[in-house]
């Protein structure tokens, strides 16, 4: 569904593609070490995909400024989504929103991601991070469908979860940092972790880049019956245990790179978080449930795109005068 057209920004060429006139919305998914923009007309029909890789603020936004700037030219474009890796400040009124905060991501602590974005094009626009935007389009589109709370973990680079009650994605003080939980070690497991701010917090156990830094192999490299998966499995299911304790969600979706390519993981978390609920309280109807409860994502790696692509809906639908008939 998101291939009708692609091509890498640095191949070279402009897009040959026929440009197809009309209203369209943007989506941006900026993540860690990748970015995918969409131009489309609806969440199910793909007019255009674009990807880069994530590099430097300046280079980054200069890169996603120039795929935009050619769509604008060649269609009406009414919206834009911006899904990003965090922390972000999300609060509108804040002087710093759409700013990316303290970051294990190099060079990017105080850029701003959407108010340029806002100014250059002047169109409604919504953002989120990457995960809550992924968790949206789960919602509208895919495994948690029907739902009215859901989480979305996603395990990459980095480890982020998007929390949805009552179809809402979860904000306060901030946005959910839940990747950055600390959770118990199993016995005689004593490695310090790879986060810079806490060391040992799940993603500091279990990110991509933790998991080479813990066996000093490359993820390809790592077999499928390398004890580190034991040690991802037993952390994961840790947090977990902490998230159906606290949010209490309906469905809990695992998806990222780690996950999507070691698919054995998911069972290995199931089997090790029905002894961590110990059967208190309700565990007895989660354990009843596991197999549907906890599972891959609906959406497969389209969830990231399609999120940004809800987002930029959002900002749309906000603009609809009502009992109009709004854009899905």
């Amino acid at each position: 569904m998101m291939e009708m057209y692609t091509q890498d920004i640095h191949a070279g060429a402009e897009p040959t593609a026929e440009a197809v006139r009309g209203d369209c919305i943007v989506g941006i998914e900026l993540g860690g070490t990748k970015i995918i923009c969409t131009l489309a007309r609806s969440h199910d029909d793909i007019v255009e995909t674009r990807r880069l890789a994530t590099r430097d603020p300046v280079s980054t936004l200069a890169d996603i400024e120039q795929i935009l700037d050619g769509w604008t030219r060649t269609h009406d474009v009414r919206a834009l989504g911006i899904g990003s890796f965090g922390p972000i400040e999300l609060n509108r009124t804040s002087n710093d929103y759409g700013h990316i905060g303290k970051t294990t991501k190099p060079g990017w602590h105080g850029a701003d991601v959407v108010q340029r974005l806002m100014r250059r094009y002047d169109v409604p626009t919504g953002a989120d991070t990457d995960v809550n935007a992924a968790a949206l389009a789960e919602g509208r589109w895919g495994a948690a469908r029907g739902l009215s709370s859901w989480t979305y973990i996603t395990v990459g680079t980095g480890v982020g979860a998007g929390i949805v009650v009552g179809g809402q994605t979860v904000h306060g003080l901030g946005h959910p940092e839940a990747g950055h939980m600390l959770v118990r070690r199993e016995p005689g497991d004593s490695w310090e972790g790879a986060c810079p701010f806490h060391g040992d917090c799940v993603e500091g156990l279990v990110s991509g880049p933790a998991i080479e830094k813990r066996t000093g192999m490359s993820g390809d490299a790592i077999a499928d019956d390398h004890p580190v998966w034991e040690h991802v499995a037993d952390a994961l299911a840790t947090m977990m245990h902490n998230m159906l304790f606290t949010v209490v969600p309906e469905r809990i979706l695992l998806g990222g790179g780690v996950p999507s390519r070691r698919p054995f993981l998911i069972p290995m978390i199931r089997s090790r978080l029905e002894p961590r609920l110990g059967g208190y309280a309700g565990s007895d109807v989660i354990t009843a449930q596991l197999e549907t409860l906890l599972v891959a994502p609906g959406l497969g790696d389209e969830a990231g795109p399609l999120g940004s692509l809800a987002l930029a809906l959002d900002a749309l639908n906000a603009t609809v005068e009502p009992n109009a008939a709004t854009y899905v």
